[in-house]
């Protein structure tokens, strides 16, 4: 099932501690990044290598931008509008709206938009020894309505996309315990999922299920975390293709650069055991393209 890819370690973008989120931005033809950890957002233009950061007052996980290129950003205490001010190295960020937690010591976790703008991300209880599945999934309308728990139950939230026509959503759960990823159908006017089910159990296979993308075609990428693998399920749930990184801890892929026939990947760099891979991020070809990452469609 392995596959062979160009897969090219990206040194100028230096290594996070726990890097996710990658966002191709066409307009810029930039990839975004955050390093949770580290409260950073990154920001690096591929054809020149001039790499960015900004600094923010709690720890980021996930991000999206509005049509105007404001971020819109999920941190510990809230999502949150951000500025990324140009040449500077700290960002003003704006409180939108917060959930009430169910647990202490709680953040955002995995997040983008849906097909028709809204922003999506869930929550999780950091210490994953916990194992608590006081973690759900929330939305952020275009008018900036925070919904109630939307999916509840959740250990370590992930895995968010939606197929190209924007009526199937996935969403998966990569605690060692659950490794699963489930598919919705997904009404495109209320932005409501219903008809839960699942999709791939990753317990047949190796790693454990974490960010995730759609390509073209409408296959699932998600990254295999602690396997160091690129897994692609075809919309049936079948394991098609299998691509292998060097970073044993994958965290989530985008695609972007010209056609969006690169697979961006960001990864983790495990404490005490790390190579000078982990915790890079990687340009794949895979040999199919993706989609544009959709925007934010409210006002910030």
């Amino acid at each position: 099932m392995s596959t062979k890819a160009s897969v090219e370690r990206i040194d100028v973008a230096g290594r996070a501690q726990v890097g996710e989120s990658p966002v191709w931005r066409a307009s810029e033809q930039a990839l975004y990044w955050v390093d949770i950890p580290a409260r950073r957002i990154v920001r690096l233009h591929i054809g020149s290598g001039l790499r960015s950061e900004w600094v923010l007052p709690e720890q980021v996980a996930c991000l999206a931008f509005d049509r105007g290129g404001t971020v819109l950003a999920g941190l510990e205490t809230g999502l949150f509008a951000v500025t990324l001010a140009s040449g500077a190295s700290d960002a003003t960020a704006r409180r939108l709206a917060a959930p009430t937690f169910s647990a202490p010591g709680m953040r955002f976790n995995d997040g983008r938009c849906d097909r028709q703008g809204r922003f999506w991300s869930g929550t999780m209880v950091q210490d994953m020894s916990l194992a608590s599945p006081a973690g759900a999934l929330f939305r952020f309308d275009a008018q900036g309505t925070l919904s109630a728990p939307i999916v509840d139950g959740l250990i370590t939230q992930n895995g968010l996309a939606w197929s190209p026509d924007g009526t199937t959503m996935y969403l998966s759960d990569s605690h060692s315990t659950r490794r699963t990823i489930w598919a919705f159908d997904f009404d495109t006017e209320t932005g409501t999922p219903h008809n839960r089910r699942l999709f791939a159990d990753l317990h047949h296979y190796a790693g454990r299920p974490d960010g995730a993308a759609i390509d073209a075609d409408g296959c699932y990428w998600t990254c295999a975390n602690d396997a160091g693998r690129l897994l692609r399920f075809t919309p049936q749930g079948k394991l098609d293709r299998e691509i292998a990184v060097p970073a044993v801890k994958p965290s989530m892929c985008a695609f972007g650069g010209n056609g969006f026939d690169t697979l961006f990947v960001t990864s983790i760099r495990p404490a005490g055991s790390a190579s000078d891979d982990d915790g890079a991020v990687f340009a794949v070809r895979p040999g199919v393209s993706g989609l544009p990452e959709p925007e934010y469609a409210g006002r910030l």
